[in-house]
């Protein structure tokens, strides 16, 4: 446990921003998971949608520093390639 005051205002900070980034992980997680496991029988509208989604929590969080923004990049080009296999299959 920390001593010094400064040490224990640190803690308190970690502590917030853990649980913060933490939250915000697992958001990016639900909204990917929501565009990879989409079904077949879904529009193309909705998982335009749902992809447009997964693209604003990635940046946010790339912004924030909650992940590394070339992650983000990485995680959306793989988002955006399978949605256009999907299009070019649902032609």
């Amino acid at each position: 446990m920390p001593h010094t005051s400064s040490a224990k205002k640190s803690l308190r900070q970690t502590t917030k921003r853990r649980l913060r980034n933490r939250a915000a992980k697992k958001a990016i997680r639900i909204q990917v998971k929501n565009v990879t496991q989409a079904p077949k029988e879904a529009t193309l509208d909705d998982l335009r949608k749902e992809l447009v989604a997964a693209f604003r929590k990635l940046d946010k969080a790339a912004a924030k520093r909650v992940i590394h923004p070339n992650a983000a990049a990485r995680k959306k080009a793989q988002l955006q390639k399978l949605y256009n296999s999907r299009a070019s299959a649902g032609k």
